[in-house]
């Protein structure tokens, strides 16, 4: 597993794997997770499958609101896939090994899928603001172009901007220790490993956090301020809630996606006392929006919901 040049005054041994210990503090029995672990993986492809199922057979759904859900439900897909195996073979094979490059590959994916999750949500704020604020000229300005741009604007964002953090993590020097207490190859419990100095990877960490899910934030904030705004100066209470009701199912799943992601920055400072508490919600972070987000615009959303019971009546029909 070790690499010994022999000649050095410090240890240059480098480790050829680390192994992923799983949930730190309940080693033995963290397999009972598995279960449950599971059943939301599979809720969450299974849901995601049927909203990208319904929005692509239902016509009144092809509209760009939608087609941004859509994406969203692709890169939940994605994110819980890039974690979710690797988690059951640690609890159900005891499969904790994983290569340098795996694990770092493994980093990027995660943070650019968290990325471009976060970037999905700014743009589907921009659209509920152009449809509330600017009703005359949505139809002219998020068209389905918008809609290619803008994901593909975002998608360049986060695969150019998250490369620093595996980059940076792969020229730390690994040595004597390469058990990491997490199911996942997460920045700081990798860099923990360290035999030298991680701090210009503590410090890229801030910054692109800051920089990316900060910036997102904001705008996300600016777009539902405005929106408050118009929404309050209507004469119309009905018109009023309907413009609220279409941005509400939206609003629920940022605040839980951006609170997750502060509580387990919070608590990763706790990581000595409570160790338990930063990795689960690190691992729940990446499987539950991917299950709950399908969820929560069904039942908030009319459209949506007609369409879905259209495609399950058919397929009832064609069996």
């Amino acid at each position: 597993m070790f690499q010994d040049p022999r000649d050095s005054n410090i240890s240059k041994f480098q480790v050829s794997e680390f192994i992923l210990m799983g949930f730190p503090g309940i080693h033995t029995w963290q397999h009972r997770l598995s279960l449950p672990l599971a059943l939301l993986y599979l809720s969450a492809l299974t849901a995601n499958i049927l909203i990208l199922t319904t929005i692509k057979q239902e016509a009144t759904l092809h509209q760009p609101m939608y087609y941004f859900l859509g994406i969203l439900a692709v890169v939940d897909m994605g994110l819980a896939t890039t974690i979710m195996p690797k988690i059951l073979a640690i609890l159900w094979f005891s499969a904790k090994a994983i290569s340098l490059p795996e694990c770092f590959a493994q980093m990027y994916v995660i943070h650019c899928f968290v990325g471009m999750e976060s970037g999905i949500f700014v743009c589907m704020a921009i659209d509920r603001y152009v449809a509330i604020c600017r009703p005359l000229r949505y139809p002219a300005v998020v068209t389905e172009s918008f809609v290619v741009k803008a994901t593909m604007l975002m998608a360049l964002r986060n695969s150019l901007a998250i490369i620093p953090v595996p980059v940076l993590a792969a020229q730390r020097h690994y040595c004597s220790q390469n058990q990491i207490e997490h199911c996942l190859c997460s920045n700081l419990g990798v860099t923990s490993l360290s035999c030298d100095d991680r701090t210009i990877n503590s410090i890229c960490q801030l910054f692109l956090a800051w920089a990316l899910m900060g910036s997102d934030l904001g705008l996300i904030f600016l777009s539902y301020a405005l929106i408050l705004h118009s929404v309050l100066k209507l004469n119309s209470a009905e018109a009023a809630s309907k413009a609220l009701s279409t941005g509400t199912s939206h609003l629920i799943l940022i605040l839980f996606f951006y609170t997750v992601i502060i509580v387990i920055s919070i608590t990763h400072s706790a990581t000595m006392t409570v160790p338990l508490i930063p990795v689960l919600l690190n691992v729940l972070h990446n499987v539950i929006p991917p299950a709950l987000n399908p969820m929560v615009y069904e039942l908030k959303n009319k459209e949506l919901r007609q369409g879905l019971y259209k495609v399950l009546k058919l397929n009832i029909k064609g069996n």
